[in-house]
This record gives structure tokens, C-alpha cells and sequence, in this order.
């Protein structure tokens, strides 16, 4: 338990050059350069051009493969994705033999992958063999080449810089056999010392468990927090762009914000469930069951230790974190529900078949309403779906958004009735609120537009004007 494992995030490690000077090396000089495993994420992108854009869903690779019958969509798009991998390791590297092993990498890995959809789109087109049975696999192959390329890369610049810098890639490549996530990990790091090199790791790793199908996107977390674990390290460390702070700066702005330095897992369960992930809550829970405790840190200020997460409870109630995201409200009014069981059931499972996340709920005597992260487009899908299940049912939706205080004690802080005065104070109507009885987050419901104000009204009122004896605590 000597030594750490560190994630690094797509939009950190896209700046490798600054990193390496900063947080890879920095002061540092001979062993104390050891010591630390690094897990990076693909460089900022190029997963979404891998897949498809994670916001606003544009097709990728993937997407244009699995929608395409002409076959020429997916070829232009795996194009696309060489020429931003080399266009991102131009800006880092600077040595020509650096640039051309990294430019052939990519060449290798593409010209591989290509070759490989090509050979499936043939298979599938006999009848015997459908693609649909494969896309879980194409997924995992295509996620895989970003976190690969973006390892090889910063293996490249820390050797160049006089690191014993070691590539340790999990992605499987060309490899023979199905094994488990710990298999491939233990195998891979067998002969690895970190007192002596650094190992930079995929955040991608191919496994009998299919890390896309449960995590999809979260995958590099969960790759992260199990080697920590498997490893037993001293400490899991998160590097992101900026603090875990009290709320975004750019909607509060910078001076208003403050870093949280402590706080715990259930707070960053709440944060998870807000989508302002600090880490999976899987990976949470995985690193909580081997004891290993969480930092998160700005990556470009590795002076400042940063926030802690781990078990321990609150020293005084206190606000930590204001935070919000767009949800779509789903109402089911029924005036036959009274009294009746399997109405919440039904609607779950309409839910859970199109993959739809659950924010929040409430529900009366005859209504229930369930508060959602998801497409207006999913929406009618599922509102169709449950008016042929109650036909004489009201079944509404609308747009909102959701504003969370969270903390690890609420306790007497009279965030609830402080929140609804500051929300109305600042003009804004309100939809909502609820509390539930552990104290650890208020929820506020206003129109979708309203969301950046409400944000910063409660901030202010909750967080900008806390006693000093609090802010301390917090």
C-alpha cells in the first residue's frame, strides 16, 4: 500500500504536454517520480466521434456502422476519427520519432479495426448471422482504440522527458481469449513495478463482463477503481479540470465558489444521481469495500490536496454543493389507483425498457410522478407505451429543471423553507420541492430555462452567506 492510482479525464490528459511538466513530473526527480499508477481517459472527442457525441447524440463510428446499408458512412466517419487522433498528438508530442510511432499506432489500430468491421458486415450479410448480435462487441472494440491511443501518446512524451514511463494496455487487442476484468489486470501488471516506472493504463479494458454493457461510457472508472483495489493501493485520485467545488463557476463565477476538501460517498452518490458524476457510483462502491480512499483534485493545480471522499460523517451540518440538471416530468393521474398495487411497478418496468434514469419521484393517492433524465423523443415512446397498459389514465409530461442543495448533514439548516424564499425572491415560479428524512439533499423544482437562476439564487443564499464556523466544518 506504498503507492496510488490516479484517473486522468479526456479534457486533462488532451493537455499531456502541460500535465507532464506539472503533475506527471513537476519537482519531482528519481524515485520520487514512482509510486503512482495512471489511468487515462481517451483524449477529449475522440470518443465521441467513436461512438456518438455524448450530448447531443450526433453518430459516430459506431452509430453510422450500426444505421448504415451502404457501408461508405462509417469508412468516412473512421477517417474522421484518424485525423483527429493524429491532430491531437501533433499538438503534444514535439519529437519526430515520437510523432511517427504515434502516427503509425493509430494506422495499425484503425487499419485493424476497419478490417475487422468489414470481415462482420460480410458475415452478417448471410442469413445465418445477424449484426444486432454483435453490436455489444463492435462497441467494445471501437471505445477501446481512444484510450489506447491516448496511453501509447503520453507513454511517448513522459519517456521522452526521462520517465520510465510504461504502456499497459487492457484493451485486449488482438488478444486471445475471454477473461475477467481481474484476470486481464493481474496478467497485465505481473511485471510491472510502479516503484520504478509509471505505468500509464487504458481506461478501456476487454473483459468477460462487458464493461459497456452495465457502465457504457462510465467504463474507465470502473477500470480505475478496480485496480486500485485489486492493487490495494493508499489512495484512488481523481484529476479533473477544476475543483470539486460548492457550484459551477462559470454560472456563480469564480470568487464565489469554494472548494469542498472533505466531504463523503453519499454525497457524491447525489451528485452521481444529479449527473455531476465526481466518480461512478460503482466504482464508488468498489473502492469503499476495499477501504481505499478517494481524492479528487485539479489536475493543473497539484499543489492543492484537493477533495477527500470517504466514510466519514459531517462535524457540523452545513451545505457543500449546489447543483441542478433539465429533466422531463412524467404525471400518471388515475383516479382508479386508489387503494390499488402495481401501478408503480408498471411504470418502472415501462421505464427500465427504454433505458430510461430516474431522477426523482413522487406520488399521492392517485398520482405519480416521476421526474426523469431522458429525451422528449424517449418520452412519447413511453407515454405511448403506458397509455395502452391504463387507457382511462391521464398521462401528461413537461419540461423542467431540478435544482439539488446537498450535503452531508442538513440537519437545522432550514434549507427547504431558505431555498423556496431565496427562489421567489429572485422572480423565479416554483414547481416543487421535496426533502426526504436522511437530510442529505433538497430538491426544487422550476421552469427549463430557469435553471442557471435558481442555481445561483441558492447558492447564494445557502452557501455564499454560511457562518464561518460552517464553511470551516464543511
Amino acid at each position: 500500500m506504498t503507492h496510488t492510482v490516479e484517473k486522468i479525464g479526456g479534457t486533462s490528459i488532451s493537455r499531456a504536454d502541460e500535465l507532464r511538466d506539472t503533475l506527471f513530473i513537476g519537482e519531482r526527480e528519481g524515485a520520487d517520480l514512482y509510486g503512482r499508477i495512471f489511468v487515462v481517459s481517451a483524449f477529449s472527442g475522440i470518443t465521441d466521434l467513436l461512438l456518438e457525441h455524448k450530448k447531443s447524440g450526433q453518430p459516430g463510428v459506431y452509430a453510422s456502422f450500426a444505421n448504415d446499408d451502404t457501408d461508405h458512412g462509417w469508412h468516412d466517419q473512421l477517417d474522421r476519427v484518424a485525423e483527429a487522433m493524429k491532430d491531437v498528438h501533433t499538438r503534444v508530442l514535439d519529437h519526430p520519432g515520437d510523432l511517427q510511432q504515434a502516427d503509425a499506432f493509430v494506422e495499425e489500430r484503425l487499419h485493424g479495426a476497419r478490417g475487422c468491421l468489414i470481415d462482420l458486415q460480410r458475415l452478417c450479410s448471410y442469413g445465418h448471422f445477424r449484426l444486432a448480435e454483435h453490436m455489444g462487441q463492435t462497441r467494445e472494440l471501437l471505445s477501446g482504440l481512444g484510450e489506447a491511443h491516448s496511453a501509447l501518446v503520453t507513454t511517448l512524451l513522459l519517456q521522452r522527458a526521462g520517465v520510465n514511463a510504461r504502456f499497459v494496455d487492457l484493451s485486449g487487442w488482438r488478444d486471445e481469449g475471454d477473461v475477467t476484468l481481474e484476470e486481464r489486470i493481474f496478467k497485465a501488471f505481473e511485471a510491472v513495478d510502479p516503484a520504478s516506472e509509471m505505468p500509464i493504463v487504458t481506461g478501456y479494458a476487454q473483459c468477460a463482463e462487458g464493461l459497456m454493457g452495465e457502465f457504457d461510457r462510465g467504463y474507465s472508472e470502473v477500470t480505475f477503481s478496480r485496480l486500485a483495489a485489486l492493487t490495494q493501493a493508499r489512495e484512488a485520485i481523481i484529476h479533473k479540470e477544476f475543483h470539486l467545488s460548492s457550484c459551477d463557476p462559470k454560472l456563480v463565477g469564480e470568487g464565489a465558489v469554494r472548494k469542498l476538501g472533505r466531504t463523503n460517498y453519499d454525497v457524491a452518490d447525489q451528485l452521481s444521481n444529479m449527473g455531476m458524476e465526481a466518480i461512478h457510483p460503482k466504482a464508488a462502491k468498489t473502492l469503499r469495500q476495499a477501504d481505499v480512499p478517494l481524492r479528487v483534485t485539479n489536475a493543473f493545480d497539484p499543489d492543492d490536496p484537493g477533495t477527500l471522499i470517504d466514510d466519514q460523517p459531517a462535524q457540523t451540518p452545513a451545505t457543500e454543493i449546489v447543483t441542478g440538471l433539465e429533466v422531463v416530468s412524467l404525471e400518471l393521474f388515475e383516479q382508479d389507483m386508489v387503494g390499488v398495487k402495481g401501478y408503480d411497478a408498471t411504470i418502472l418496468d415501462v421505464l427500465a425498457r427504454h433505458d430510461v434514469r430516474i431522477v426523482s419521484k413522487v406520488s399521492n393517492a392517485n398520482t405519480i410522478t416521476h421526474y426523469l433524465d431522458t429525451s422528449l423523443k424517449t418520452m412519447r415512446r413511453v407515454e405511448r407505451d403506458l397509455a395502452g397498459r391504463y387507457p382511462s389514465a391521464e398521462i401528461t409530461s413537461r419540461r423542467l429543471s431540478m435544482v439539488s442543495v446537498i450535503g452531508r448533514d442538513l440537519r437545522g439548516l432550514s434549507v427547504l423553507p431558505r431555498g423556496l424564499a431565496a427562489i421567489a425572491a429572485a422572480g423565479i415560479d416554483i414547481v416543487g420541492a421535496s426533502q426526504g428524512p436522511r437530510n442529505v439533499d433538497v430538491q426544487f423544482l422550476v421552469e427549463r430555462d430557469a435553471l442557471a437562476a435558481a442555481i445561483r439564487a441558492l447558492h447564494t443564499e445557502l452557501i455564499d452567506t454560511v457562518t464561518p464556523n460552517i464553511r470551516q466544518a464543511a
